[in-house]
């Protein structure tokens, strides 16, 4: 949002995320170090209940820009109703590999999709769909993809996987994956906090088969480095399935028929719909944002769509025979 909101003349009160307030800074110091005016980006850091808060009502701000959870995002539509609002929040977007799709890119596609970031992206592959003729050969593609994720600092070029954010998104992703156990889902791999790490952050990449479309990893965002799998039959379990979350951000089809590909990407109820590339492949210039109706956000953001964003629309007409 920084970016946009300066070019288009405006003034940003920020409220970052209190767990990430060092890069913040950083961030900040270099817009001053690049000569950006003084009080074109203010910083203001602490709690979002209290100070987030109070950048949304008061009756300085004119629009709000926010990226982070469903409820979160949902609190601040309410408190700063009136205002336009561009909402980025929450994903739990389905991945459909179709019985034609090719197995190995696929499962490769997928294992980036989830394990990127440790699974801390919006548009992460949360939910895996697989055509229940190649679930077997895709679980073993994808058991190869995890097994080629190397975890540790994310500062060495060799990691691949850095630590999830804190002790509290850890805990959800241990409940998420218990609640999976406790219907009777089979963990293929991992499932667990990884050990021989300096905290407990860090969580082994997960695959976990056999669940039902009430998991919590098929209705909720887990926002970790799991992939969950559920099979179908028909096309039309497939979307059943795909609709069973109540988010719409993303989702990805893998196939190898085009008609295939635009039958589900025009039905799923998405705002990103990627053919054969993982959901959270995206480019800047894209526009980007969730389905209406879903608990995934308001607006798009993405190169000319977010300056828009940041604008009034203003007419002026003349008559020019007067």
């Amino acid at each position: 949002y920084l970016g946009p909101a300066v070019a288009t003349g405006n003034t940003v009160v920020w409220v970052p995320a209190p767990t990430t307030s060092l890069i913040a800074t950083a961030l900040v110091e270099c817009f001053i170090e690049a000569g950006l005016p003084d009080g074109a980006i203010n910083l203001v850091l602490g709690d979002g209940a209290e100070v987030g808060d109070e950048a949304v009502v008061h009756p300085g701000t004119h629009a709000i820009g926010f990226t982070g959870s469903s409820a979160t995002g949902a609190t601040i539509a309410r408190r700063g109703a009136g205002k336009p609002l561009l909402l980025e929040m929450g994903g739990n977007g389905p991945t459909i590999v179709l019985a034609d799709a090719d197995i190995d890119m696929a499962a490769a596609q997928v294992g980036a999709g989830c394990f990127a970031n440790a699974g801390q992206i919006c548009t992460a592959t949360e939910r895996v769909l697989v055509h229940k003729s190649i679930h077997d050969r895709f679980i073993e593609g994808l058991v190869k993809a995890a097994a080629k994720v190397k975890m540790g600092d994310p500062f060495d070029p060799a990691t691949t996987m850095g630590p999830i954010n804190n002790a509290v998104a850890v805990d959800k992703v241990l409940s998420h994956i218990a609640d999976a156990r406790a219907r009777g889902a089979e963990i293929v791999t991992g499932g667990n906090v990884a050990s021989g790490f300096a905290n407990n952050l860090y969580f082994e990449p997960s695959i976990v088969t056999g669940l039902t479309r009430e998991s919590l990893l098929n209705v909720e965002e887990s926002f970790g480095p799991i992939a969950p799998v559920l099979t179908f039959e028909t096309d039309e379990e497939a979307m059943e399935l795909a609709a069973s979350s109540p988010y719409g951000l993303s989702a990805a089809v893998f196939t190898s028929t085009i008609k295939n590909a635009f039958a589900f990407a025009e039905s799923l109820r998405v705002g990103i719909v990627n053919i054969n590339e993982m959901s959270c492949y995206w480019e800047p210039h894209i526009p980007a944002g969730g389905a209406a109706g879903t608990q995934s956000g308001l607006g798009r953001t993405g190169g000319r769509h977010t300056l828009m964003e940041m604008c009034d629309l203003k007419t002026i007409t003349v008559d020019i025979t007067r």
